[in-house]
Order: C-alpha cells, then structure tokens, then sequence
C-alpha cells in the first residue's frame, strides 16, 4: 500500500514538473530555452515528457486550426491585398533600383572628396595631437638648452637653478619620451659637473686671495689711517699739539750743526708713507677690489646640493693653511720697513676677507672660528715681532715699526679684533726703543764732545747773541751788557747737548703716542729715559772725555764750567717735560730728573782730574830741577825750574777765573801742597847723603819763592795767609837745616863742614 502510494505522489511530481516544463517552453524566449530542455535530459522521465510535449502540441494545432478556420475570409482578402502590394513593391523596386543606380553614378566624386576630408580630418587630428606633445616638450628642450648655456658661460648657480626646475617641474609631464630618460639619467653627471667646476672657481678663489691679501691690507690700512687722520683734525690733542710747537720752537731755532747731529731730525720722524697720501682720495674697499662671487656661489651651490657642511670644512681648512703661510714672516723682515708693512699687509687682508665672509655669507664661518683664527694669529704675530724688532738698532726704524704697529693694530679693531696685546707688546718694544735711542745718543754725545774746541762762543752781534739765547736758556745781565764782540762763558757742546736732549725727550715722546698711555705714564717713561740718557750716557762720554790723556787742563776747566751750566737748565728740562705732558712736577709718584748729579758727578771728576793735572805738571816741573847739594855758593835768585814753574802756575790759575770760587781755591791749595811736599821729599830723600851751606841757602831761596807766590794771592778768595800754610811744614825742615848747617860751621871754622846723613836724622 505504502508503495504503490509514494509512486502514486512521484508520479503526481513529475506531471506537475512536466507540466511547469511546458509552461516555461511556452512562455520563455527560444535563445534561452537550452537550460530548460537540458532539466529534462538532466531527469530520468524524458520519455514522459515527449508524450506530453506531443499531446500539448496537438492542442495547440487543434486551438490553430479553429482559428483559422474562424478567419478564412479574413486571410484570403490579406492574401489578395498582398498580392497586389507585391507589385506595387515590384515596381518601387525597380525605382529604387535606378534611383541607387543613379545615386551611386552622382555620389564617386562625392565619396572621394569624402575620403579625402576624412584623410585631411586625421591629419589634423594627428597635427593638433602633435603640437599638443610639443607644447609639453619644448620648454623642456628650451630649459635643457638654457641650462648648456649657463654652464658654458660659467654660471653655474643659476645652471643648477635651471637644473633643478627642470627636474621636478618639466620632465614630470614628459617622462615617457625616451629623449626624457636621457636627460633624467644626465641630471645627477650635470650636478657633479657643476660641483666641480663650482669648486675649481673656489680655488681660483683662495689662490686670488693669497695672491692679493698684500694689497687688500694696504688698502684697509690706509681706510684706517684716512680715519685716523680725520679724528686727529676733528680734536686735536692738545698735548700733541703743544708738543708740535715745542718741536718746531727748536727746530726753528737749532744751530752749531744740531740739524745735522740729530738722529731724529723731522724727515724720519717715524710717519709712515700712507700719511702722504690725499685724504680726499677715496680708497676702494675690499669688496671692490676682489670679487666674492665664486665663494657665494659656490656656497649655494653645495647648500642646494645638500653639501654644505663638506663645503663650510674645506673652506676652513684651506684659510688655515692660508694662515700659517701669510702668518710665516719672511727671515729678513727686520732689515727694512717694508719687510713689516708687507707682513702686516698680508695679515690684516687675510681678516679683512674672512670678516667680509663672516657678515655676508650666512654662516660660513662663525665668530668663534675668527676667533680662533685670530688668537693663532695673535700670537705667532707677537712671537716674530719680538724676534725680528731685537734685531733692530736703528731708533727710527723701531719708531716707524712702532707706528706701523699701531696702526696695524687700529685697522683690525676697527673689525672687531681684540688688540690689547699688541699694545702690550709695544710696552716692551718702547724699552727696547728706549736703549736704541740710549747708543745713538750716545755717539752723538761722544761726537759734539770731541768736535768742541771747549773755548768759550764768541758773538758778534745781536743776531747771533739771540740765536744762542734761544738754543740755551742762560741769563747773565753783567753780559748783555758788554759791548760786542763780547763771549758766553760756556764752550758750543753746552747748547748742543742741552738741544740733543730735547730732541731725545721729543723722540721718546714720538713712541708714546698713540700708545693709548695716560699722561702720567707718558711723563714717567719719558723721565725715566731721560734719567738713562743723562746718569749713563752723558755721564759716560764726558767722564772719558774728563779721563782722556790729552785732555788739559783748560779743557778742564772749561768742562766745570759748561757742565755748571748745564746743571743750572735742569729746572729748564723740567719744564719742557712738563709743558709737553701736562704733568706737573709736584704730582705723587712724578719721577724727578737726576741731571743735577751727573753734571755735579762729572765735575767733581773734572775737578779731580784738574788736581791730578796740575801735580803731574808740577812733577815734570820738579824733574827739571838739579841741585847741587855740594855747591860752595848759592845763586843770586830762585831756580830756573820753580820760575817756569810759579809763572804756570800763574797762568793757569788766571784760567780759573770763571770757575766756582771754591774749586779754585781749592786746586791752587792741592797744588802748593804738593809742590811743599815734592820739594821736602827732594830735600829729605836718600840719595841726598851730604850737603853744603851753599845748596841750603838756595833751596832757601826757592822755598822764598814759593812762598812769595802764595802771598801773591793768584786764587782770590783765600783769608790771611792760609795759603803760606801750605809752605810751613816746607819752611820747618828748611829752617832746621839751616840752623844746624850754621852750628856745624861755628864748631869746625878751619875746614868746610860736612853734613852728612846721620846729622840730617838728628
């Protein structure tokens, strides 16, 4: 039961989706009734299935026929219809036919200008699409062509520009083209290019620059001595300026070859030679005599390139190469000015281009960099100074080294370089300036000494009895009003040195200037050089001239009494120092001229050596004398030697006129008491074993004569008889024998009385 009921239901299925089937086949399109048959093939009752295809295609032709057969007359007035239409159709056909015939025969010509428009069409379109790829090529040929052109005229700042717009804006919008791929592959063999051609004008650069520091320092330091000299004229010193004055004073009034004794008359005054040049000139500036250019582009270039920092290090490097080389000073720089001024000119180009870099290349080299550059600089600099200038002995050559330092110094101040120690530097310089002035002096000392005649001057008339005045401060009314042709007391060294070392103060007060010193320093160094110049210098050269051999003894005096003068215009020095440092003496801590002591110094040795003079004289004198001491009878006067001898010692002594009452007096009494002690020793000496009455009574008369001298008075000055004392002991012996050469003659009356050596003890 149960089986024949699920046939039952499967075969209920399969009618209701044979019948489904049918449905779909009626109702669907025949280019999409494959998948629907393929369902049925797909199934196992296909056989089914034709059955009832078969059976629904019969009612189907049965539903027709009906039809059909309900609208025969209908289809059978269609048929007659069409019928007729056919031949109107074949008629219009026909038409048809010969109007296309027609059409075709009229339209070739058509056809081929058709043709060829549409060939002129797609060549249009192929211009206008090829005028369109061009619009985007040629800029980049045009930029590409530009660039070649930057490079072949060297600028290669805007090549690289150029190169870089045309990378990343042009050769984007084309870089399909294959013409694009090789400039592409190009660009980076381009900037290498440009790098290096960039850097070769770099070290045409730094080689121009080695080459030219020389003129660009001269060129920076005449600026700075144009400015200098602009300061000057808009307040002038006045200490500067009296100084000038004083100095044209004495120019203007030097005389007796003083010009020409000076070793610091005004034509080496130590004015360096950018002194003589117009002020008005206008000085190019170190912009403007070399061109930065190479260094700025070249800077660019390796910033744009991502090169910066190789570029800053190899710049760095090579101007410190550059450093050590101008910082190298050449073994003969001390010989010349020159010498300096190109060592300086060198250094102060060499900072005056990186000083330029520094403000105008955006960090190139920093502050810290010059600095360090500078204190190398610094101290290599003050390093040769201080070797070459101890080569030096020329004072005027010191002095303008002096000058070009200084204004070496300014010049890099006024960039903003730090120059204390150089100042320092010229602290030490001035000492040794101090002892190259202390030798040239000394020689022109030793010359106006030994070139004097050391009598007094003699004038003739007003002018030149001004003249003198104005070289030498001396006032004597009793002489201005003697009549002319009439004498100063002093010999011509006295001017001379007093000039010569006026000249000395103006030359040391030459190398404190600019010094940035305060006046009291300026006085004090200016003192103590000048105590130098008189305790050692002057003092050496008149004590040799004092110690000299022939050196006499009018010499002598002449030198006491130029050299009392001279201590008298002492104050005069002092003043001049004053005048010309604004320093008054009374100030604390003022150091005081020791000219006082160097002339006392030096005659108390003349003096001295007039003592020793005058008893060597009288000893050559004494030489001359022979006495007899056997003679039977004494002569009629004095001996010839002690007349010649009294008489120069008259003559001499009418010499010590001008001199200081007590040196006169003083040698005249040296004098008779060597004489009295030479002529006892002449009597009491051992050679004399035996004498006469005859020879006593004659050395008597010599004594007398002697005597007779000091009563003369031939030194006034002396009170009573102090200087018949000098005689006494000289009378004393005398007198003794002579009383005892009478006793002796009373006791032995018949035979001549002998006197020999053992009485003479008694």
């Amino acid at each position: 039961m149960e089986r024949g009921k699920m046939a039952e239901l499967e075969s209920l299925e399969t009618a209701a989706e044979h019948e489904r089937i049918l449905r779909e086949i009626e109702s669907t399109d025949t280019a999409c009734i494959g998948p629907t048959l393929r369902s049925v093939y797909d199934g196992e009752e296909h056989g089914r299935f034709m059955e009832k295809l078969e059976a629904r295609i019969r009612n189907h032709d049965r539903e027709i026929e009906k039809m059909c057969n309900f609208h025969y007359q209908g289809f059978v007035d269609s048929i007659t219809e069409l019928l007729k239409v056919r031949g109107e159709a074949q008629k219009l056909k026909h038409q048809v036919t010969d109007t296309n015939r027609k059409l075709q025969s009229e339209g070739k010509e058509l056809v081929v200008a058709m043709e060829e428009l549409k060939q002129c069409r797609l060549q249009q379109r192929n211009i206008s699409a090829t005028v369109d790829k061009l619009t985007l090529c040629l800029p980049v040929l045009e930029m590409y062509s530009k660039l070649r052109e930057q490079m072949t005229s060297k600028r290669h700042y805007p090549a690289l520009k150029t190169l870089e717009h045309l990378e990343h804006t042009y050769l984007p919008q084309v870089s399909h083209y294959r013409f694009c791929k090789i400039m592409v592959d190009n660009i980076p063999k381009l900037r290498e290019e440009i790098k290096d051609v960039s850097m070769s004008d770099l070290k045409d650069f730094l080689e121009s620059i080695r080459k030219h520091s020389d003129k660009i320092g001269e060129t920076a330091m005449k600026q700075a001595q144009q400015q200098r000299n602009l300061d000057n004229i808009v307040s002038q010193h006045p200490r500067i300026g009296g100084g000038k004055k004083y100095k044209k004073d004495v120019c203007a009034s030097s005389d007796l070859e003083v010009k020409n004794t000076s070793p610091m008359s005004e034509q080496d005054s130590g004015i360096l030679d950018v002194e003589d040049e117009d002020d008005d000139e206008e000085v190019p500036g170190a912009q403007d005599l070399v061109d930065f250019s190479p260094v700025y582009r070249c800077l660019h270039i390796y910033s744009v390139l991502g090169a910066r920092e190789t570029f800053e290090n190899y710049y760095r490097k090579q101007r410190r190469k550059q450093a050590r080389l101008v910082l190298q000073p050449p073994s003969n720089m001390h010989e010349t000015l020159d010498g300096y001024r190109k060592y300086f000119n060198q250094i102060v180009g060499f900072f005056v281009v990186e000083d330029h870099i520094l403000h105008t290349s955006q960090g190139l080299v920093n502050r810290a960099y010059i600095d360090e550059l500078w204190e190398m600089a610094l101290s290599k600099t003050i390093a040769a100074l201080r070797t070459h200038s101890s080569y030096c002995s020329d004072p005027n050559l010191v002095l303008d080294l002096k000058n070009l330092i200084v204004l070496f110094a300014d010049t890099l101040q006024g960039y903003g370089f730090p120059v204390n120690q150089l100042f320092d530097m010229l602290l030490e310089i001035r000492d040794q300036y101090s002892d190259t002035l202390l030798k040239k002096w000394s020689g022109v000392f030793r010359n106006i000494l030994d070139s004097d005649n050391y009598s007094p001057i003699p004038v003739a008339n007003e002018e030149l009895y001004k003249k003198i005045i104005g070289q030498f401060p001396f006032q004597d009314p009793e002489l201005e009003k003697q009549p002319f042709p009439k004498k100063f007391p002093f010999s011509e060294f006295v001017p001379k040195v007093y000039n010569q070392i006026k000249e000395f103060i103006y030359a040391c007060l030459k190398f404190s200037e600019d010094l940035h010193l305060s006046s009291t320093e300026v006085d004090d160094m200016i003192r103590k050089s000048t105590n130098l110049l008189l305790t050692r210098m002057l003092s050496n050269c008149l004590q040799t001239v004092i110690k000299r051999r022939n050196t006499g003894l009018t010499e002598l005096v002449q030198i006491i009494i130029n050299t009392t003068h001279l201590e008298k215009s002492c104050k005069f020095l002092e003043e001049f120092i004053t005048n010309i440092t604004n320093v008054l003496p009374e100030t604390v801590h003022t150091t005081k001229l020791y000219g006082t002591t160097t002339f006392k110094d030096a005659r108390h040795a003349a003096e001295e050596e007039i003592y020793t003079n005058l008893n060597q004289k009288i000893d050559q004198f004494l030489q001359l004398a022979d006495y007899d001491w056997m003679a039977a009878e004494p002569g009629s006067k004095a001996s010839d030697y002690l007349v010649d001898l009294i008489a120069f010692l008259r003559s001499t002594f009418a010499v010590f006129t001008h001199l200081p009452g007590k040196v006169a007096q003083t040698a005249c009494m040296s004098a008779c008491k060597h004489l009295s002690t030479s002529l006892m020793q002449l009597l009491l000496e051992a050679e004399v074993r035996q004498l006469t009455l005859g020879a006593l009574q004659q050395f008597n008369l010599d004594v007398e004569e002697c005597e007779q001298f000091a009563r003369s008075g031939p030194v006034p000055g002396f009170q009573g008889d102090t200087l018949q004392l000098a005689f006494i002991d000289l009378r004393q012996v005398e007198f003794e024998c002579s009383f005892l050469s009478s006793f002796l003659q009373n006791l032995y009356t018949e035979e001549p009385w002998m006197l020999n050596a053992d009485s003479q003890g008694q």
